[in-house]
């Protein structure tokens, strides 16, 4: 649990809100400044943090943050 508070948190700051406040529940068309920008942002976010690479393909599905944590799956640790 504590690593998805940390994931949380990163996207906290991706989106410029204060710490603690996204929970996973929030659809992402809700959060101001979601789009084309925050997605290449979430992608180097995902590589550099997790060594992940995502494809801007994998992002039409995702409808909240829950979703993004999903693209990000096994790597997150433990």
């Amino acid at each position: 649990m504590k690593k998805r508070n940390e994931f949380l948190c990163l996207l906290d700051e991706l989106f410029e809100l204060p710490p603690g406040s996204l929970t996973g529940q929030e659809a992402l068309a809700d959060l101001e400044g979601w789009g084309s920008m925050a997605v290449v942002s979430f992608m180097a976010l995902a590589d550099e943090h997790y060594g992940v690479a995502l494809p801007p393909r994998q992002f039409g599905n995702c409808v909240t943050v829950n979703d993004l944590l999903a693209l990000i799956g096994d790597k997150l640790p433990a």
